[in-house]
């Protein structure tokens, strides 16, 4: 039996949109935790600060890479199946993870298969709201960015009390079942009537005589449908908003994974260190969705990019506090201050790559910008790792090495926007004098004739253009149809064989 269909905009959305927040809280605040355990994965494994930051960034940058393979599922399983999928995923991951003896074990369960099982349920949820809300698509994304600021400020508190009473082992085996979740999410994710939300389907395959590609260029071939290669070439503020993102997220999550780590070095007490991510999650439940809606605005649609850009600036600036002081007053306005910049870098987002992409291509560019976040995500904890190695443990030098990624791409957008739009207003006058025809330099001081819509000869001297033959009497025949002169260039028009060569507009 077929499963009900639901409808968008109904009352069953808002269960949808409930278990979207549920499913965000779960997957993109759980990274924020890993900085509480980096002490004890230290300890455990005899391991630098280097070969720790691994772990966090291989399950950051899975959590983003995914995505093309995410959409790869949606399409041929449909949302609801994806997200438990990776429930399931994210939970096996955490569970054989609580077995590891070696960190490159942990690499591989915590990080890539949890990772990539977050990836699967996070983004199938944001798939899901299209589908449900149309009307109030905007309002349903700022409601389900709540989820990942509750995931901020709950996440962090619960893996200290866990850690203390269970120790790091025991606290994954936990989160394994917390991971679980995620299905029951997915199994509210019920399919919208295709007469509201109609799926693009292909139409019926044409037989081709060339023999069918293999296996390995099948995949090769799907994974750059949903990439965005040619529009990365084609489109300059594409180019300008992804090299800039690309860049800046070598030092946008370093705070997240060293502020614990940062605080406790310096004496601060565990359960206050912990709490100062809390502080960042707690401020971004109110000013993640403020933003949203207030970006969203028509109003604000020319000026995104330079919020977006002002908003990485300030990002970068507000972490040289941190080089200043580690009293723990200072780093809560501090952590105050962050969440406001972060706030809206994590509602622009979107938003600015909306405005710089047709929509109809969104998702390809969204894939391969997710592509190039994960990759700097990859390699900046471990960086600043080998930072922290080779500097007795200085946390000042991360914190200026976040600051100096971040000021940089936001000039760098900053300025390449305003570049562009420099540009484009003066590409109009271009443009229109390009859409005037070559027989535009056509001077002309005939006079209309309002009593007569029929053809008349040019009584007065008209300069033609190279190449346009004259009449007889010196001019060409001019007829004015619909309020525009048509310019003929042959002598012979009462014998059919007068040449169009173009239209001059009214003089």
């Amino acid at each position: 039996m077929p499963p009900a269909l639901e409808r968008a905009e109904g009352c069953w959305a808002w269960v949808v949109l409930l278990a979207a927040v549920v499913a965000q809280g779960l997957t993109l605040g759980f990274p924020t935790c890993i900085g509480i355990f980096f002490t004890e994965l230290q300890w455990e494994f005899q391991a630098n600060n280097s070969e720790t930051s691994w772990f966090p960034s291989i399950l950051t940058a899975m959590l983003h890479a995914g995505g093309p393979l995410c959409s790869i599922l949606v399409g041929r399983f449909g949302c609801r199946a994806t997200v438990m999928v990776g429930g399931v995923l994210a939970s096996l991951g955490m569970v054989a993870s609580s077995f590891c003896r070696t960190l490159g074990q942990l690499y591989l369960t915590a990080g890539f298969f949890t990772g990539l099982g977050l990836c699967f349920s996070f983004q199938s949820t944001i798939t899901v709201l299209g589908f449900y809300f149309t009307r109030r698509r905007a309002l349903a994304n700022a409601v389900a960015s709540v989820g990942v600021s509750l995931g901020i400020t709950l996440w962090p508190l619960l893996a200290r009390h866990l850690l203390e009473e269970l120790g790091w082992r025991g606290t994954f085996l936990v989160f394994g079942g917390v991971f679980l979740h995620c299905c029951v999410c997915g199994a509210i994710l019920r399919p919208v009537a295709p007469s509201v939300a109609p799926a693009p389907r292909e139409g019926p395959s044409v037989p081709s005589k060339t023999p069918a590609p293999g296996c390995l260029a099948a995949c090769g071939r799907a994974i750059l449908r949903h990439l965005a290669f040619d529009i990365l070439w084609h489109n300059a503020g594409y180019r300008v908003f992804t090299l800039g993102v690309t860049w800046m997220i070598l030092g946008f999550p370093l705070p997240q994974v060293f502020l614990v780590p940062f605080a406790m070095r310096h004496g601060i007490d565990e359960h206050k260190a912990a709490l100062l991510i809390s502080i960042i999650g707690f401020s971004n439940i109110f000013l993640r969705p403020m933003a949203g809606l207030v970006a969203g605005r028509q109003n604000f649609a020319r000026y995104r990019k330079y919020l977006f850009s002002l908003a990485v600036l300030l990002n970068g600036l507000t972490n040289l506090v941190c080089t200043v002081s580690a009293n723990f007053r200072v780093l809560v306005v501090y952590c105050l201050v962050y969440s406001v910049s972060m706030s809206v870098v994590g509602a622009l987002f979107f938003q600015v790559l909306m405005d710089v992409v047709p929509m109809d291509r969104f998702s390809r560019a969204l894939g391969l910008c997710t592509i190039l976040e994960s990759i700097s995500i990859l390699i900046s904890p471990p960086m600043a790792g080998l930072v922290l190695d080779n500097t007795d443990s200085n946390f000042s030098y991360v914190f200026y090495m976040s600051s100096f990624f971040l000021v940089s791409a936001a000039l760098f957008m900053g300025g390449g926007f305003c570049a562009l739009q420099k540009k484009e207003r003066q590409g109009r006058p271009a443009e229109a004098e390009a859409a005037v025809p070559e027989s535009a330099p056509l001077r002309a001081l005939g006079r209309e004739d309002t009593g007569s819509p029929e053809k008349r000869l040019c009584t007065e001297e008209i300069i033609c253009p190279a190449g346009l033959s004259k009449h007889p009497w010196g001019c060409p025949v001019l007829s004015r149809t619909n309020h525009t002169w048509l310019v003929w260039g042959s002598s012979r028009v009462a014998q059919g064989g007068a040449r169009f060569h173009g239209v001059h507009k009214p003089l």
